[in-house]
């Protein structure tokens, strides 16, 4: 995986903030591609820069679908004020006893293999894990990111967030729950922490958002859980809103640590991408299980 790293320093930034462009719907792929031309050399195109960007999912499985120490299903849950059903994978500890729950929000391009690993990873490190699929009601993550951008665009977004909070409901009462309730997100799954925490503020213990879009100033107001929001520092589009919820969260009295990452990109965390920073990554995470432990597992 370190050569995802070394991927990365490959391309000029500047085609780094056009694919972000891309993946977040500010340019389509014509417009990508006539951008990335310019920064074309030798026999490189610009359809081979887009095709190196994309990520390669044969990298997602830092802990496998069969590992002996989890157990993994998929889990239908009520929906009512969204699209009446949702579905999402739900990872275990093996052995008995109750767990503190982590629900693991995706970015926008709905439930991929990346997201369903992370949610793997936490079960293997003592949580419940439960990683719902906003794409659910359109037949599910159609198993490429392009695809599962667009009909995520299509969706109601109003309706996804009743979906993702009804998935938090859900996981919450789960059984096998102890009654503690963490969130952690990516992109858009990052925004979506930020407006769980403010709309559930009874039922969020800890939020933690991977270069998460913010809320609003009436949103972050109401928000009650400990923060712990990783940033990266060449991420100019979701760092330009960084300053003034900074100061909502101080009025609001919102215990929170912001981690910035030098010289990484917008997603950092994805190891199945070059703009993945595999130092950057796993100090991120480590931080990340730490945060949750301390608010999620020991007595307070």
């Amino acid at each position: 995986m370190d050569s995802h790293r070394e991927q990365a320093s490959a391309f000029d930034q500047r085609v780094l903030d056009l694919y972000d462009d891309y993946v977040h719907g500010r340019v389509d792929r014509r417009g990508f591609l006539a951008g990335a031309a310019q920064f074309a050399v030798g026999g490189t195109t610009a359809a081979a820069m887009l095709a190196a960007l994309v990520p390669q999912y044969a990298f997602a499985a830092q802990v496998a679908a069969d590992d002996p120490r989890i157990s993994t299903v998929y889990r239908t849950f009520p929906a009512p004020d969204g699209h009446c059903e949702g579905r999402g994978l739900l990872a275990m500890p093996r052995g008995e006893g109750r767990y503190p729950v982590v629900l693991v929000v995706h970015e926008n391009r709905g439930l991929n293999l990346y997201i369903e690993d992370v949610a793997r990873r936490l079960a293997v490190a003592g949580f419940i894990a439960f990683a719902p699929d906003a794409l659910y009601p359109l037949g599910g993550y159609p198993g490429n990111d392009d695809a599962g951008r667009e009909l995520q665009a299509t969706l109601d977004r109003a309706k996804v967030i009743a979906d993702i909070e009804a998935a938090a409901r859900f996981a919450h009462a789960l059984p096998c729950s102890t009654g503690k309730l963490g969130v952690v997100g990516f992109c858009f799954g990052g925004l979506v922490t930020n407006l769980l925490a403010s709309r559930l503020p009874d039922l969020v213990d800890a939020g933690v958002p991977y270069y998460g879009g913010q809320p609003s100033a009436d949103e972050a107001a109401r928000i009650k859980a400990p923060l712990l929001l990783h940033f990266a520092e060449l991420d100019a589009r979701v760092n330009a809103g960084w300053p003034a919820h900074e100061q909502q969260l101080k009025a609001a009295g919102v215990a929170y640590t912001a981690q910035v990452y030098p010289g990484v990109n917008h997603g950092f965390h994805n190891d199945t991408t070059p703009r993945y920073d595999a130092a950057a990554a796993a100090l991120s995470w480590q931080r990340t299980l730490a945060f949750f432990r301390d608010h999620l597992v020991r007595i307070r």
